[in-house]
């Protein structure tokens, strides 16, 4: 996890900037200036931990022991972290450090959940840009300490025509025709098509990657029997962990799946205090 990203540096501040506002009323009022503490971190259920490296960043004055780090996984019970520093800092920072972590936490475990749902297919576990308004670079590293692989990041680094880009350019052939300069960029250039006759278009002009969507594991065999490996093949659409076993063993090289990060439950740590080092 790469937290030396000024982008993951500016959504701490405003995420700390968010809950201090003027400052900690209740732990200004009712903790002394000179007392000392220890926070210490634990899991509180089996978990693949994510997100851990930013608790330096939110505790930026104190002292941080990081006992695991991001893609462990972890028994209920394990001590993640430990801080030591004011105890009014300590304080003043636990809901911040403890909502990256649980929530990053909780997309890194639903990610292990789907990638060890697929193990021995061959099939990748995608992630996509249904993420939370800016946290999406903290939420596909926390899908990556998961074990899945990244989509691209967003709009501007890589060529994924879908259904509606099909409609608005006049066809596959017109869509495809107009995405060269992207390969001629080294851009990777992704192409979705809804029926067969599109899929034979799409091979016609040459992709080598399409995207299916919202088929059953019983179509996106037949279809992917029927491209006959002259494309890599990716498949999405409503697929959940009962049925993403299905899907890859339809022979799908890759599975992407919105619900790592759009649904993914935050998982149960704590934060406990002692007074003194």
């Amino acid at each position: 996890m790469n937290v030396f990203h000024p982008e993951i540096a500016d959504t701490v501040r405003r995420a700390l900037a968010e809950d201090i506002g003027s400052g900690d009323i209740t732990t200004n009022l009712c903790v002394p200036a000179d007392a000392l503490a220890t926070g210490r971190m634990f899991a509180r259920e089996c978990l693949t931990l994510a997100g851990i490296e930013l608790l330096p960043l939110v505790f930026e004055t104190c002292k941080v022991d990081l006992f695991h780090f991001s893609g462990a996984r972890l028994d209920a019970g394990t001590e993640v972290a430990c801080v030591r520093g004011s105890a009014r800092a300590l304080l003043t920072g636990e809901r911040t450090a403890l909502n990256f972590v649980q929530r990053l936490s909780g997309v890194a475990t639903l990610t292990s959940t789907y990638v060890r749902e697929v193990e021995g297919t061959g099939c990748r576990i995608l992630d996509t840009r249904k993420t939370t308004p800016g946290l999406r670079r903290l939420e596909k590293m926390a899908t990556a300490a998961g074990g899945g692989v990244n989509h691209r990041m967003g709009l501007y680094d890589a060529v994924l025509i879908k259904n509606n880009h099909i409609t608005a350019a006049g066809g596959v052939r017109a869509a495809l025709d107009r995405s060269r300069g992207g390969v001629r960029l080294n851009i990777s250039v992704e192409v979705e098509v809804r029926t067969l006759a599109e899929l034979d278009e799409a091979l016609a002009c040459g992709a080598t990657l399409l995207l299916l969507d919202n088929l059953t594991p019983a179509e996106a065999k037949q279809w992917i029997e029927h491209i006959a490996g002259r494309a890599k093949v990716e498949l999405s659409g409503g697929i959940t962990l009962e049925t993403v076993r299905a899907y890859a063993e339809a022979g799908a090289d890759f599975i992407s799946c919105g619900a790592l990060t759009h649904s993914a439950p935050a998982v149960d740590l704590n934060f406990r205090l002692e007074l003194g080092f």
